[in-house]
């Protein structure tokens, strides 16, 4: 299997948005060639009689009912909030939408 190139690196950084030095890409190259091969070295192991799994344990996620407890209330917890509006904290706005 060939190597992974510096133009794929410099594709990939470009798709991720991120800017990479050229010794970057060379130093990346070989970090995801080594990765792609253990993930092909795991794959060759796999058999057809071993499950996928996500973890070597099975888990289970432990679920509580739902309860009502005491809380603040709404004027209580916006009490310290340097603006609020219809009971919401008000921030200022970031993504310059409506």
């Amino acid at each position: 299997m060939p190597g992974i190139t510096r133009e794929e690196v410099a594709h990939l950084a470009r798709l991720a948005r991120l800017e990479l030095k050229p010794e970057e890409l060379d130093h990346f190259a070989g970090q995801l060639d080594d990765i792609i091969g253990a993930v092909a070295r795991v794959s060759e192991v796999a058999d057809q009689d071993v499950p996928p799994t996500s973890h070597p344990l099975p888990l289970t996620n432990v679920m509580r009912e739902d309860e009502v407890r005491p809380s603040l209330t709404p004027e209580q917890a916006l009490s310290g909030a340097p603006a609020q509006e219809q009971q919401r904290f008000k921030v200022p706005q970031i993504l310059g939408e409506d």
